[in-house]
């Protein structure tokens, strides 16, 4: 009998050693390493390099490109994020949290692209039949043309999706598919290497558009090797606040669209629905009566302007370290802007606590959100309000000014269509522009002279 061979693979990012290790090297997380049997594989056909022995060179000039290269999903918050719709041909990867809304929105885009004509297969690993037609029943989906098949294996997935010809396959998920030439089980990182490669040569050669869902870890970050998601072509990442109705939809790779475009959806009994207006949802938190530490800035998310409110809290501490406390901002971004007042603008928090939070739950990663964050801490700080006819839109440096920002009229113009009377900007970006007030700034201690309105009553 011949001797087994086994491998150690680290479950994060996929390096391989022939022995245990407590730390990978190649990622740095410690007890990731799991043994793997190494067998030789006796079904080459299956194999990606089986597919594509047929695939022969071509002349860019002769490369054919089809009528319909794109196909619209009806659901016109997740065409943005697509890139104006579903690429023949590509692979996508969704990704979120456990009850987020992944499983929701690829059965209402499947019965949407069926009403368009298309046959889709949606390939269940984790439920049951019965169980999905219990949940487009909820969502009143009911099509001749959509498939259901509750199957792990992926040569069985493989051989109906010749048999059925589909021009959309959904696999939910792709960490519950696993093929017989890998010895490991289901969710292991040769399992999910393996079958994804698989699949992607399946989407190219067939020109069947693949759509996968990936569980995420505590983390957030996607199960599995990080090659996973080089080997797609758009990542999407299904954010939200499981206390809020609300979802996002987050593109973080797409090779044939913007990055980082977003789509806001509301959940209902009924499934998940288009919020056209986003502004008017995050606007709508706000309180009608005008308070210390509250600013509104306006970031991008891709293309799309979103007007959000910030919120700061600063109070004394008992403790001889105070308090830094963010949701919705990077805590080393408001560690540089508190040590920016601190020295710039003479503002003392060395003995207080301070809480940022960005309403709506959403985060703000854009350094234009600066300005904002430092007037709300401010302005809270000295009891003073914000005029909230204001929107706030700046990066500060390290010297207290204030650096320009990219897309500063199509801000602008959304400020304007919110119904914002005022805007501070950084004197860099200065522009005309009808229907608001604009108040360049070159300096945070201009900026916070200029927003002040009145103190606190």
């Amino acid at each position: 009998m011949a001797k087994v061979k086994t491998k150690w693979i680290c479950q994060n990012c996929g390096y391989e050693t022939a022995g245990y290790l407590g730390r990978c090297p190649e990622c740095g997380q410690w007890g990731t390493f799991t043994e793997e049997v190494q067998a030789d594989i006796k079904t080459p056909a299956m194999t990606p390099q089986g597919i594509l022995n047929n695939a022969k060179p071509e002349l860019l000039s002769d490369i054919h490109i089809g009528e319909e290269v794109r196909v619209s999903t009806n659901i016109k918050e997740f065409d943005r994020i697509l890139g104006g719709g579903l690429v023949q041909g590509s692979l996508v990867l969704i990704a979120g949290d456990p009850g987020i809304g992944k499983s929701t929105i690829l059965l209402q885009t499947s019965g949407q692209l069926c009403q368009n004509g298309k046959k889709v297969l949606y390939v269940s690993a984790e439920e049951s039949a019965s169980q999905l037609k219990l949940r487009a029943e909820r969502l009143s989906i009911n099509s001749d043309a959509l498939y259901i098949y509750p199957q792990t294996n992926l040569e069985n997935i493989r051989t109906e999706i010749d048999n059925i010809s589909p021009d959309v396959v959904v696999i939910d998920s792709i960490q519950a598919i696993y093929s017989q030439t890998i010895t490991s089980s289901a969710g292991s990182v040769s399992q999910i290497r393996e079958c994804c490669n698989i699949l992607m040569q399946i989407a190219k050669n067939q020109n069947i558009t693949i759509i996968v869902i990936g569980h995420v870890t505590k983390d957030g970050n996607i199960a599995g090797p990080k090659v996973l998601e080089h080997m797609v072509d758009t990542v999407i990442y299904f954010e939200g606040d499981k206390y809020k109705s609300y979802r996002m939809l987050r593109s973080m790779k797409n090779r044939f669209g913007n990055t980082s475009e977003v789509g806001i959806f509301e959940m209902h009994s009924n499934g998940l629905k288009e919020v056209t207006n986003p502004n008017e949802l995050f606007l709508n938190e706000r309180s009608q009566v005008a308070a210390p530490g509250s600013a509104i800035i306006v970031t991008n998310e891709g293309s799309r302007p979103l007007l959000v409110e910030i919120q700061a809290l600063v109070g004394s501490t008992p403790y001889p370290t105070p308090r830094r406390v963010t949701n919705g901002v990077d805590l080393s971004r408001l560690l540089q802007i508190l040590a920016v007042l601190e020295k710039r603008v003479g503002l003392n928090l060395s003995k207080q606590d301070v809480y940022v939070n960005v309403m709506g739950g959403i985060d703000v990663d854009e350094p234009s959100a600066d300005l904002g964050i430092a007037l709300a801490v401010a302005t809270c700080a000295r009891d003073v309000v914000v005029d909230p006819q204001t929107v706030i839109i700046g990066e500060i440096g390290l010297s207290g000014e204030i650096h320009p920002v990219n897309g500063i009229e199509k801000r602008l113009k959304e400020a304007v269509t919110s119904g914002f009377k005022k805007a501070i900007i950084p004197y860099a970006n200065k522009i005309s522009f009808n229907g608001i007030e604009i108040v360049p700034v070159k300096r945070l201690i201009d900026a916070i002279a200029a927003c002040i309105s009145a103190p606190a009553k």
